[in-house]
């Protein structure tokens, strides 16, 4: 199997991290009752910064992601992007988790 660089104007790249995470507590309600919309949440949320997911699976108290992430930003200001908003977008639409 060959493998896909991808580009930047000046550079070829090809990046995988994966990454695991948590949420605070590792509260398992909330995975639980609303895989499905952090899901399309973290989807949203990396087409807006160009970061292609590869793979992604979500347990009951954790999360794990497979993203390319381009050499430009680094892994922790995507990190902090990802997980900040992902949070407001969730204390948005189901208010009652608060």
């Amino acid at each position: 199997m060959a493998v896909k660089y991808d580009s930047l104007a000046h550079t070829k790249y090809y990046t995988r991290y994966h990454i695991v995470f948590g949420p605070k507590y590792r509260r398992k309600v909330i995975y639980n009752q609303l895989r499905k919309d952090i899901a399309e949440y973290f989807k949203r949320l990396c087409k807006y910064k160009g970061v292609p997911i590869i793979e992604g699976h979500m347990m009951p108290d954790h999360v794990h992601i497979l993203v390319s992430i381009p050499p430009k930003m680094s892994v922790s200001s995507f990190m902090g992007y990802l997980k900040g908003k992902s949070s407001l977008m969730i204390f948005e639409y189901h208010a009652n988790l608060k």
